[in-house]
């Protein structure tokens, strides 16, 4: 006898709507299933422009690997991702659509070159894609009127977070950690890193991950262009020369 399996989409509104609250366990699900490799937004295809670090001289071990990743967190693109997803997250909390808007028109900006463009707005894409299909069509709302072209990565995982009642500390958290893990990961097959000293490595950054959030979680309601900004120029100009690099194996 042959047993039939359908799947739907979750419409149920327990598990729709916008603010959704959530209870402690489908919060961690949520969590889980939005930083897992099994939520395809192809994290695994892109190195954050460590790949040109690597064949440049900059990460010879796993010490050097560990500040490079330690300081884009606290002083480059991790700072101000965190910046406008807190800022994402509050707009689709308070359904202000314009908010929205004018955050992820910010995100678009804030991207340093072509290649962090690119992961951005491919990882952005691709998460609002299995959203759409595990949630509904309207599972974010808020970002109907922005193109696949111009979605923020931390924009569209913030605003899912919001809409699904996960707590923006919490969702922030999940976000930079699964982003950290993805640049470790990378280091892992570029320094070349073994397992162990690649944990290593993720339990020394969880200080400066942790000072982020709260960081990030207490800045006012203000014009977020007042407060991104870095100091991680090497990193940035790198994301740039691997555009040209002669061997690549991804696609930043």
């Amino acid at each position: 006898m042959r047993m039939a399996t359908t799947i739907t989409t979750m419409t149920d509104a327990a598990l729709d709507g916008p603010d959704a609250p959530a209870d402690a366990q489908r919060t961690l699900l949520d969590l889980l299933t939005w930083t897992s490799p099994g939520w395809p937004i192809g994290a695994f295809a892109f190195s954050g422009g460590l790949e040109w670090a690597c064949e440049a001289g900059y990460l010879p071990d796993a010490d050097h690997a560990l500040e490079w990743i330690e300081t884009l967190l606290a002083h480059g693109p991790g700072w101000n991702d965190a910046v406008l997803f807190v800022h994402a997250h509050r707009a689709a909390a308070a359904r202000d659509d314009a908010a929205m808007a004018a955050v992820a028109e910010l995100a678009q900006a804030c991207a340093t070159s072509a290649e962090r463009r690119l992961e951005t707005t491919a990882q952005g894409a691709a998460f609002r894609r299995i959203a759409r299909s595990t949630f509904g069509a309207h599972a974010l709302a808020p970002l109907d009127a922005v193109g696949d072209a111009e979605l923020g990565y931390p924009v569209v995982f913030a605003c899912l977070s919001a809409r699904r009642g996960v707590p923006i500390e919490l969702a922030l958290s999940a976000f930079v950690h699964g982003a950290v893990a993805n640049l470790v990961s990378a280091a892992q097959r570029l320094v070349p890193l073994g397992q162990t000293e690649a944990q290593r490595i993720l339990h020394a950054l969880r200080p400066g991950l942790a000072r982020l959030v709260a960081r990030a979680f207490a800045l006012p309601d203000g014009d977020p262009l007042d407060q991104i900004g870095g100091a991680t120029l090497v990193a940035d100009l790198g994301t740039m020369a691997h555009e040209t690099q002669y061997t690549r194996l991804f696609r930043t």
